[in-house]
């Protein structure tokens, strides 16, 4: 047509020129929120950028992210693009998995996440978060990151994996190790699986995950357990069911997902709690009014601690960046992303935007009440668990832990942190606090109460 020009002819976005292979990667390791600001400040909310040896298209702001995670025309794939970060260490997880592929698996899976499912992981998780938080010994510094992420492994081994039998405290230890070996992979330099480097501990971490896993599908198969490694074992949907392999793969996955944004998820809401006091008393008010063991219906009329984590996960969303990959020509905003481009969609700006949200880094949980909805202002101005067809399947999940276990520290504890703390926080994976988040912990006299 005259007078038009083709996609293959449009110009590639602006690019940000830094250090040969490593590029962005060390100003995204160092403070991405601010790399963030900067390349969208600098470039506009579609740009290029080199990261760990790559070259990536950078979608940044809820209109250049929203349209990759709508992905109207199938341009982009999750499998290349988590692929080129964590492949090796999680391949094949519903994350890595795209279009009919994808559909098929998730719809086999969305039979273990629904509303009678969770109800049983919420009774089950129940006592095993008030035993594991019963545990806690208060003291004034109490680190409570890794404390929170003790308790989140030992909640899926119990909950995913059907109790503590199936393994000894030791091999726990293993497998947790496993699971930080794996995630910290992503933002290795060196991807080669070399003794002593990232890669290479990621790749022996996914075989200790394997082999774990792998030793106990034949029993979960034959036995009647509701736990969800069980449950995915006998799943099927007009005779189509999981092969041991694909169980596998999908609940490595799943207990990464779950314990790692769990823990951050927690350990973000103890934070801003303990420098606002004041919400900490509203929700423990609303805690002490519910059972011991609270039913999902029940957990969901406390309405104060839905608004208190949905602002956290704004603050500190537990994945800041998606990634993609064009599997064809396409383009984003009338910026051409040429076939093969690995694309890396920032949802975490879009949360501290003032475009988008009244005093942004102000901890306010209420701008999500009825009233205020401003995460309403745009589709995708708030997207903690992803958008599109591949929106987190364990997101009401990961919200029923994270209330349960916020709620069983409320009954027991009170803690402070100082208003001027700001959390050191590590992106060389799933972010997390350097320091291991000190809290001032003080044990309640819950016969008083």
């Amino acid at each position: 047509m005259t007078g038009t020009t083709s996609l293959a002819e449009r110009p590639l976005p602006p690019r940000r020129h830094g250090l040969p292979y490593i590029g962005g990667t060390f100003a995204y390791l160092r403070d991405p929120l601010r790399m963030m600001r900067e390349q969208y400040d600098d470039f506009g909310p579609v740009s290029e950028m080199d990261f760990v040896g790559r070259r990536w298209t950078v979608l940044l702001g809820p209109d250049a992210c929203g349209e990759a995670l709508r992905n109207a025309d199938k341009a982009f794939a999750n499998a290349p693009g988590w692929g080129a970060l964590v492949g090796p260490f999680f391949d094949r997880g519903l994350m890595l998995l795209d279009f009919e592929e994808h559909h098929r698996h998730r719809r086999l899976l969305q039979e273990a996440f629904t509303r009678d499912r969770l109800s049983g992981y919420a009774a089950a998780l129940a006592p095993a978060v008030a035993e594991g938080v019963a545990r806690w010994r208060p003291q004034a510094g109490f680190r409570a990151y890794p404390a929170l992420k003790e308790l989140t492994l030992d909640l899926a081994t119990q909950v995913f994996m059907g109790g503590p039998h199936l393994a000894s405290p030791d091999e726990l230890d293993r497998v947790n190790a496993a699971f930080v070996d794996c995630v910290q992979a992503a933002t290795a330099l060196v991807r080669l699986p070399l003794p002593g480097t990232r890669w290479g501990r990621g790749h022996r971490g996914r075989r200790v995950l394997e082999d774990f896993l792998g030793r106990h599908v034949a029993g979960k198969r034959a036995g009647a357990g509701d736990d969800l490694f069980s449950v995915l074992c006998r799943l099927s949907d007009e005779g189509e069911a999981f092969t041991d392999e694909d169980v596998v793969n999908h609940v490595v996955f799943l207990l990464m997902a779950a314990h790692d944004t769990s823990t951050i998820t927690v350990s973000t809401m103890m934070q801003q709690l303990g420098q606002h006091p004041e919400w900490q008393q509203r929700l423990r008010e609303q805690a002490m009014c519910l059972p011991e063991a609270p039913t999902l219906d029940q957990l969901d009329a406390v309405a104060d601690l839905d608004l208190v984590m949905k602002e956290c996960l704004r603050l500190l969303p537990p994945v800041p960046v998606l990634a993609r990959q064009a599997v064809k020509d396409t383009e984003v905003l009338g910026h051409r992303v040429p076939a093969g481009r690995l694309t890396a969609v920032m949802v975490h700006l879009g949360h501290h935007m003032p475009e988008l949200w009244d005093e942004p880094e102000r901890f306010d949980p209420e701008r999500f009440a009825d009233e205020r909805r401003e995460d309403k202002v745009h589709r995708h101005a708030w997207m903690p668990f992803g958008s599109g067809v591949h929106k987190c399947l364990g997101m009401f999940f990961a919200g029923v832990e994270a209330k349960l276990i916020l709620l069983e520290l409320l009954r027991r504890f009170e803690w402070s942190v100082d208003p001027a703390y700001r959390a050191p926080l590590d992106y060389a994976s799933l972010p997390f606090p350097k320091d291991g988040q000190p809290v001032d912990l003080r044990a309640r006299d819950r016969s008083s109460a």
